[in-house]
């Protein structure tokens, strides 16, 4: 009788099996109905649009860096991969939408990650060194007073997964569990450096400096008397411009009736937060286009450090392949007011000497600044 139930429970279990996958589209079907559908669904789907992803699945291929297998094409498994960041979808249901297994969902997924990661040194870089931004040059109330600024540097906490017993050091600003990524970027709005993995409770400073110590991140520096802009919980030291600490500073904080700036530190401040805004608006287009970095999977913390990275290579590929992108154009106002992540300031060991330097760059442009605001009789 034993023997017979094992029978029947393995013939129904793996012989005489309902099949699950019976929707009429599959996986390829599926792509090639949003390439020829409204623009609209390829774009809600995965975010970009139609030649964009086109554009990057063809240059995924021709570097080599993904290529079709067995069963699953390169544009198939680059649209797996942009429904679960685009959504912060689970692997059930991504299997569902495209008619494959967990498994294959789940190697189609790493192996995405792993061409996207490999490709961010051609795309997360410097694009031009020792030019004034346009974005500077064409606007008055920057140049010539920052023309030697080449970018903006801050951190941003993007959501993690930890176990119970490491959740303690991962538990960032508002008790959530994140990890803290630290970013530079461009005034065109493309990300220049990229350093993932630490836990949410570590401070920016500590990360900074880690980055900008270790040869092997590979941090862009700026060339001798070209520098960032950083915020507060930066040292200002050559390279690395950060504002007044003692005088308002952030950009709500000059709305209302009290929004004139009274002296040449104040203006200082307020031109340097508007300047640094880049950054911000930055981390608005990257966390609003890929959600899969506000509700993180339980994955493992080897691939939650590889996917920002992954994230900032098609925030890059989609601000160099298309421009007007929409969610850029949204984000594209100068002085967007965001929330301040604030973080107790750490600072750097260095020379007195070198950080009169700097600071004597910040006064002179402080006082340029203010000499041509105030009114001359």
């Amino acid at each position: 009788m034993i023997i017979c139930m094992n029978i029947y429970d393995y013939w129904s279990s793996y012989i005489d099996k309902v099949p699950c996958h019976t929707s009429i589209l599959s996986g390829a079907e599926y792509v090639q109905e949003l390439l020829n559908g409204h623009p609209d669904r390829i774009y809600n789907s995965f975010r970009m649009d139609k030649h964009v992803f086109q554009r990057l699945c063809c240059t995924l291929k021709s570097l080599k860096l993904l290529e079709d297998d067995r069963h699953v094409g390169v544009q198939e498994a680059v649209a797996i991969f942009l429904y679960i960041v685009s959504h912060s979808e689970r692997m059930r249901m991504a299997a569902e939408r495209f008619q494959r297994s967990k498994d294959t969902i789940h190697r189609q997924f790493k192996r995405v990650l792993a061409a996207l990661c490999m490709l961010s040194p051609q795309i997360i870089r410097p694009q031009s060194e020792g030019e004034t931004p346009a974005e500077i040059l064409n606007n008055p109330k920057f140049y010539p007073y920052f023309e030697k600024c080449i970018g903006a540097i801050d951190g941003t906490h993007v959501a993690a997964w930890a176990p119970a017993q490491k959740q303690t050091s991962y538990r960032g600003r508002k008790v959530l569990v994140t990890q803290n990524v630290m970013c530079a970027c461009s005034f065109d709005m493309m990300f220049t450096f990229v350093y993932t993995g630490w836990e949410g409770t570590a401070n920016d400073s500590r990360i900074f400096t880690d980055a900008v110590t270790r040869p092997e991140n590979k941090f862009p520096f700026p060339n001798e008397g070209y520098y960032y802009v950083v915020d507060a919980g930066y040292t200002n030291m050559p390279g690395f411009l950060a504002p007044y600490r003692g005088e308002r500073y952030h950009l709500r904080d000059y709305r209302g009736p009290h929004r004139t700036p009274r002296g040449p530190r104040e203006l200082f401040n307020y031109r340097h937060s508007s300047l640094r805004n880049v950054i911000e608006r930055c981390f608005g287009v990257l966390k609003v286009r890929f959600p899969i970095l506000k509700y993180m999977p339980n994955y493992p913390p080897r691939r939650q450090r590889r996917i920002p990275i992954a994230c900032c290579v098609l925030h890059n590929f989609i601000r160099k392949e298309a421009r007007r992108d929409r969610l850029f154009e949204a984000f594209d106002v100068e002085d967007m007011i965001f929330e301040e992540e604030n973080n107790t300031p750490t600072n750097l060991d260095m020379s007195q000497e070198n950080l009169a330097q700097i600071t004597n760059v910040r006064n002179a442009i402080a006082e340029d600044l203010w000499q041509d605001f105030i009114p001359h009789p």
